[in-house]
């Protein structure tokens, strides 16, 4: 375990999550090690501290219904106690072949798999899943975040594949809307709002995913899911591929898991879940976040069962006191009742 400074000072309004040294030993207790060929009720709801090639040969065959998979891109990247290097683009492609290909066996023919890239990584992403699934779709996100550059674009965004492993399987549009403001409030001839609704909050109109993404935030210090992963994708990111690709209680797997951001949004939204990495630092982090979702089940940009636009809390928390306030008001008339 690499991290020296597993608690750091940190000011009043960082809410970076950090672990103790006797918060590592006891969440080390929780985590999982594979010798022989593992059952599924072995496996679900845990995390497995191993390399991935060790583990692949050890995992239930067609257990997963749906797969999320953020490997290393490739680029030279320090993950604690772990480094990759960048390499050739073959190579990288052969590379995630020869971990990629042993995964399949373990999903059910009607899973589906989401995996991230960047633009550098996105064709070899293509070339081996197109071996192996129907690819649906790529998502595109946009990432805030980002470094500018002299003589190139500035990178701000990633991808993250969609495929499936047959015609049959799950999705729910209807499950991942997003709740946007209004811009130009069209009334019909009645004048009465025109595919959008008014409320003394503003006037919002739900529409349907797209496979652009924009109102995605990248965690940071002031977030309470932020952790020193230097790669975390965010909750809300997770919550819209598990509400639009898996049931409640369906088996959500990542092999890749970091600092437990999948396992942690799977267990929130009513889902099994299991995942793999190969730094236990990241797997104490990942326990005790599961922990933390014990009684916090919140997700930032995701109330009352919809997505909302980046830079919109104060406007949810007026929904949410709205809300209050009728639920009393409610309640005061069952009580005169």
């Amino acid at each position: 375990m690499k991290k020296d400074q597993l608690q750091k000072n940190k000011a009043e309004r960082n809410k970076t999550i950090a672990i103790s040294n006797e918060e590592v030993l006891r969440l080390k207790q929780k985590i999982l090690t594979l010798n022989s060929k593992a059952q599924s009720r072995d496996i679900l709801g845990k995390i497995i501290n191993q390399d991935i090639f060790s583990v692949l040969d050890l995992l239930p065959e067609k257990l997963v219904d749906l797969l999320f998979i953020d490997p290393p891109y490739n680029l030279t990247k320090e993950f604690n106690s772990n480094k990759f290097k960048r390499t050739t683009a073959v190579r990288y492609e052969e590379w995630f072949d020869s971990w990629f290909s042993l995964l399949i066996k373990t999903l059910k023919p009607t899973a589906s798999v989401y995996i991230c890239g960047d633009w550098n990584s996105s064709a070899a992403i293509f070339n081996i899943m197109s071996k192996y699934l129907k690819v649906r779709n790529r998502i595109t996100w946009e990432r805030e975040k980002g470094r500018g550059a002299k003589s190139n674009w500035k990178n701000c965004s990633e991808d993250i594949w969609f495929g499936t492993v047959s015609k049959n399987y799950f999705f729910d549009s209807k499950a991942v809307m997003l709740k946007r403001k209004v811009v130009a409030p069209y009334r019909d001839s009645e004048g009465k709002p025109k595919d959008w609704s008014e409320s003394e909050n503003g006037n919002y109109r739900l529409t349907h995913p797209s496979n652009l993404w924009t109102d995605i935030t990248v965690p940071f210090w002031s977030m309470s899911e932020n952790t020193e992963h230097p790669t975390q994708k965010p909750e809300k990111l997770l919550a819209k591929i598990i509400l639009s690709s898996s049931r409640i209680g369906d088996v959500v797997f990542d092999p890749f898991l970091g600092s437990g951001t999948t396992s942690v949004v799977a267990k929130k939204l009513g889902r099994n879940y299991c995942g793999v990495d190969i730094d236990e630092f990241f797997c104490c982090l990942a326990e005790k976040r599961l922990e933390m979702a014990e009684y916090d089940k919140t997700i930032q940009g995701y109330t009352d069962g919809v997505f909302w636009e980046r830079n919109s809390l104060s406007e949810q928390n007026k929904n949410d006191k709205n809300r209050m306030v009728l639920a009393s008001g409610n309640l005061l008339e069952y009580t005169k009742i």
